[in-house]
């Protein structure tokens, strides 16, 4: 049962119901920051990569509405994607590599998952996707970025 919330809970935060993919419009220049996201050690260079960026530990943890989404075509063994007009702050990251493109997490008849997945910190699931406390990192004014390889 915890393998098919990890997999419905990575679905669902990528899915892009309500999810702003665009930058969001900038705040004061001073107080932004600019997170750039490198996924890594992608074995199957195609599909594509979808996140979910998350800025509080209730929605992470309880598969809340995202802050920002992102799809990032794969094209080889490495891929960035970049957020800009964010509020410096504390995040937190789960994606998954949709290999074959469909937009959704392949699952077995269990709800393991059959396609690649990521959180921030490279942290491990917990009967489930990675909790807030392992996966979130501080986003500081400026920029910055963040390395993420996929498992």
């Amino acid at each position: 049962m915890k393998t098919l919330y990890l997999a419905a809970t990575l679905a669902l935060a990528t899915a892009g119901n309500g999810i702003a993919w665009a930058s969001a419009p900038a705040a004061a220049p001073s107080s932004q920051a600019e997170l750039t996201v490198t996924f890594e050690q992608i074995e199957i260079p195609e599909g594509q990569i979808l996140l979910s960026l998350y800025d509080n530990e209730a929605a992470h943890d309880a598969n809340g509405k995202p802050v920002r989404g992102a799809m990032a075509k794969v094209e080889g063994q490495a891929v960035s994607v970049r957020f800009e007009g964010l509020a410096p702050g504390r995040y937190a990251i789960k994606a998954f590599h949709d290999v074959d493109g469909d937009g959704k997490m392949k699952t077995n008849p269990f709800g393991m998952p059959l396609e690649p997945f990521a959180f921030s910190n490279n942290a491990r699931p917990e009967g489930g996707p990675a909790r807030w406390k392992g996966a979130s990192f501080d986003v500081p004014a400026g920029a910055s970025e963040t390395r993420i390889a996929i498992q």
